[in-house]
């Protein structure tokens, strides 16, 4: 069962998804259940890999001034596995996937400057064996960064029943 499909779950996400370090007991007066309740379900959470807590920082006031986006072609497409576990490996990538459409690859880098991501770019993306073309778009400023609304995900199951 899907953690959304259970409206106590989806109450404690929404809680933490605020307020990360927002206490059990905090959370029970929230939604008027037992401690013990929250706790329980919260290690559940956490054990089925539906929450993470983590500390969210703001890349551009830790000093990363380039962000961008990079698509990547593979040729030959045998080269898919070894070059997603390549750059699954490099701490500049905070989002990776593939994609549909001309390239293959979405890597999302956050670099210190210009010439961190040009050497990142360099020696080590366009290096790397199967990488046939890029296309790199720079953020120039980035104006919503969050986390999923879980509204959204709730009113998508309601549909489908």
């Amino acid at each position: 069962m899907s953690a959304l499909d259970d409206e106590l779950d989806y109450q404690i996400l929404k809680l933490l998804q605020k307020d990360g370090r927002m206490s059990f007991t905090e959370i029970s007066k929230e939604i008027n259940v037992a401690v013990s309740t929250i706790r329980h379900r919260y290690i559940n959470l956490i054990e089925d890999g539906t929450l993470q807590i983590i500390g969210r920082v703001d890349p551009n006031k830790i000093g990363f001034n380039a962000y961008a986006s990079v698509l990547i072609s593979v040729k030959p497409k045998s080269y898919m596995k070894t070059i997603f576990e390549e750059l699954a490996k490099l701490p500049e990538i905070s989002f990776l996937a593939s994609v549909s459409g001309d390239y293959d690859i979405e890597a999302n880098i956050m670099c210190r400057d210009m010439e961190h991501l040009n050497e990142l770019l360099g020696d080590k993306i366009h290096a790397m064996e199967g990488v046939f073309d890029t296309k790199t778009n720079m953020y120039m400023k980035i104006y919503k960064f969050a986390q999923p609304d879980l509204e959204l995900a709730k009113l998508s199951s309601k549909q489908n029943e």
